[in-house]
């Protein structure tokens, strides 16, 4: 997944991981720099830090994971999909049959 700052999503976990940095002292201190480290906006690293405490399983889904909204999006299209098809079938059945 692309992020806003144009780094990738794992890239940027890949290198928390690497730097093993707490991400807070409780003055905020470490956090500017590990944001600064990382080239991302200090926002964007607090928001991911809510997200974590928030809802663990759902947090940083470049994991392997996919958020439940993102599933159900990609069932209705691998759906849609299948509907395409058998909508495709019956037209040029109906088409077969028509011309005999």
């Amino acid at each position: 997944m692309e992020l806003e700052s144009g780094h990738d999503q794992t890239e940027v976990q890949q290198q928390v991981q690497d730097r093993r940095r707490p991400a807070s002292d409780g003055s905020g201190v470490a956090m500017a720099r590990a944001a600064r480290d990382l080239d991302l906006a200090e926002s964007v690293l607090r928001r991911w830090m809510r997200e974590l405490t928030r809802i663990p399983a759902a947090a940083l889904t470049g994991i392997g994971q996919l958020r439940a909204d993102l599933t159900e999006i990609s069932e209705l299209k691998n759906e849609v999909a299948r509907l395409r098809a058998e909508r495709n079938i019956l037209m040029k059945a109906t088409a077969f049959s028509r011309g005999r």
